[in-house]
C-alpha cells in the first residue's frame, strides 16, 4: 500500500469523513482578498495568527511538501433546541480546536502521531486558509454564506490541514459554487446583512464575530447596539445562514441519535446562570463546550445580557440587577442596556438607584442611554 494510501486510509478510520491532499504551494488569491478586504479584516491580520505569512509557505516550513487537509461531520447526533439558539452547533459538537483531553482534540493529535510514525515531518502552529486548502483538494466547495460544503454532508464540517515534508499523490481541486441557481436565501436570512454579496461576508457585521472575537486585544469588547439588537439569544456562535441552506436541509431534518451528554447539559443551561454564572456552572456547563475564543468569563456574561435584553422578559428583571453589582465594568453595562431593553417600571427603578452608585463613566452611560430608550 503506498504512503498516500496508508494515510488516507488511517485518517477514515479514526473518524474523519473525508481527506485530500494537495502540493505544500503559496495561496495568493486568498492573501490577495485579504489584502483588499484590509478594513474588514485587519484584526486578524494583525493577529497572533499572522495569516498574511502563508504568502511564503516555504518560509514557515522551508522542507514542506504536501498538505493533507481532512473534513470532520460535526453533526452526527442531533442537538437540543435548548442549546441551538444559543449556542452554533460546532461549538456544542466540541469540535472546533478543542484540547487534547477531548475526543475531537485527540482525533488530529493522532493524526500527527501516525504521519510521523511514517516518518514524516509535520509543521506546527502554521495557519492554513482551510476552506481554501479543502476546496483545491477537491473534498469541498463553496456556499455563497462563504462556508464549506462536502458532499453528503453540507456545511455542518469542521476542516483540519496538515503540513509534511514528504511528495504524495496529489487530488484534483474542486472550487465551484453548489448554491441552486439564484439562491439567496442565506443573504436574506443574516440580521446583520453581514453577507453583502455571494461569498463576501464582512466580520464586522457578523453575529458570530461578536459573540466571541469582540474582546480586549483582538476587536475590542464594545458591541455597537445596532447589532446587539440583531444577536437574538445567540452567545456564541451563529447558524442561521446554515440552518436556512437548502443543502442542508436534509441533515437538518433528519431523525438523528440524541448526543446523550449535550441533552444532559441542555437540562441546566440557562442564559440568567451564565449571566450570574458560579464557579461550578463555569467549570462545568460553560469551558466543556465553549473552550476555544473565549478566554474570560466576562464576554460569556456580557453575551448572555444581551440575549436577556433581547428577549425583553420582565421576569429577568432580577437576574439583571444582580448583574449591575459585577466587579466587570462590561458585565455592568451590558446588563443595563438589557434592562433598558425590557423597559418595565422595575427595570427603569434598577437603572435609576444604580446611577448614582456607579463608579465607571462607561457604564453611567449605558445607563443613560438605556433610561432615555426604556
Amino acid at each position: 500500500m503506498s504512503l498516500t494510501s496508508q494515510i488516507k486510509e488511517y485518517a477514515l478510520n479514526i473518524g474523519y469523513s473525508k481527506i485530500g491532499i494537495i502540493p505544500a504551494e503559496n495561496f495568493p488569491e486568498y492573501i490577495d482578498d485579504l489584502t483588499k478586504r484590509n478594513e474588514m479584516y485587519d484584526f486578524y491580520v494583525k493577529s497572533p495568527y499572522r495569516p498574511l505569512a502563508i504568502a511564503d509557505l516555504k518560509s514557515l516550513m522551508p522542507n514542506a511538501k504536501s498538505i493533507i487537509t481532512t473534513v470532520y461531520d460535526y453533526a452526527q447526533k442531533s442537538f437540543p433546541k435548548e442549546l441551538t439558539n444559543k449556542i452554533g452547533r460546532v461549538y456544542q459538537a466540541r469540535s472546533y480546536d478543542p484540547p487534547p483531553e477531548y475526543i475531537n482534540g485527540a482525533r488530529p493529535e493522532l493524526m500527527r502521531t501516525f504521519l510521523r510514525k511514517l516518518s514524516c515531518e509535520v509543521g506546527e502552529k502554521i495557519a492554513l486558509p482551510e476552506r481554501v486548502v479543502a476546496a483545491k483538494a477537491g473534498v469541498t466547495n463553496y456556499g455563497r454564506n462563504g462556508f464549506a460544503y462536502a458532499e453528503g454532508i453540507g456545511s455542518f464540517i469542521y476542516l483540519k490541514s496538515f503540513i509534511v515534508d514528504r511528495e504524495l499523490e496529489y487530488d484534483n481541486p474542486t472550487r465551484k459554487e453548489v448554491c441552486p441557481v439564484g439562491c439567496t436565501a442565506c443573504m436574506k436570512a443574516c440580521p446583520t446583512k453581514a453577507i453583502y454579496e455571494p461569498h463576501k461576508i464582512n466580520p464586522l457585521r457578523c453575529i458570530a464575530f461578536h459573540t466571541f472575537l469582540t474582546q480586549e486585544g483582538m476587536a475590542g469588547s464594545y458591541i455597537q447596539p445596532e447589532i446587539r439588537e440583531k444577536m437574538g439569544t445567540k452567545i456564541q456562535g451563529c447558524d442561521i445562514c446554515q440552518d436556512v441552506c437548502p443543502l442542508n436541509q436534509e441533515r437538518l431534518k433528519s431523525i438523528l441519535p440524541e448526543d446523550e451528554y449535550l441533552v444532559k447539559v441542555a437540562q441546566d443551561f440557562s442564559l440568567s446562570q451564565v449571566l450570574n454564572m458560579t464557579d461550578e456552572f463555569y467549570d462545568t456547563r460553560v469551558r466543556p463546550l465553549l473552550f476555544n475564543y473565549i478566554k474570560e468569563r466576562k464576554y460569556f456574561q456580557r453575551n448572555a445580557a444581551i440575549a436577556l435584553g433581547n428577549l425583553r422578559d420582565p421576569a429577568f428583571v432580577p437576574d439583571l440587577a444582580f448583574a449591575m453589582d459585577d466587579p466587570e465594568e462590561l458585565v455592568r453595562g451590558n446588563a443595563a442596556w438589557a434592562l433598558g431593553k425590557i423597559g418595565v417600571r422595575s427595570a427603569k427603578q434598577v437603572l435609576e438607584d444604580k446611577l448614582g452608585k456607579e463608579t465607571s463613566e462607561a457604564v453611567k452611560e449605558e445607563i443613560r442611554q438605556a433610561l432615555s430608550t426604556g
